[in-house]
């Protein structure tokens, strides 16, 4: 079990979302763009891209790979291979 604190570096990715309001993530590796209507996030488990209204990025911890956002959530979509960043795709 993973002590609070540590980093996550199993290749574990949580996504917890409420009442499409607010959203918590775990596993995010980078945060490659985000403005109030799309925010993109590079997981452990691929790109995830985000969309909606008004969204805003709370609170951005990539050492714990930890991200918090509100607004209102219309889509949630992941795209790419799992554990293949920019860099992975570039020299893999």
């Amino acid at each position: 079990m993973e002590e609070r604190g540590q980093s996550n570096s199993t290749g574990q990715h949580k996504l917890i979302l409420q009442n499409r309001k607010s959203g918590s993530f775990t596993g995010v590796t980078d945060v490659v763009n985000f403005d109030a209507n799309e925010i993109i996030l590079d997981t452990e488990l691929g790109r995830l891209t985000i969309k909606g209204k008004e969204l805003h990025v709370n609170r951005l911890d990539l050492q714990k790979k930890e991200v918090e956002i509100d607004g209102t959530v219309d889509m949630l979509q992941y795209s790419g291979t799992p554990g293949r960043g920019v860099f992975g795709k570039w020299f893999g």
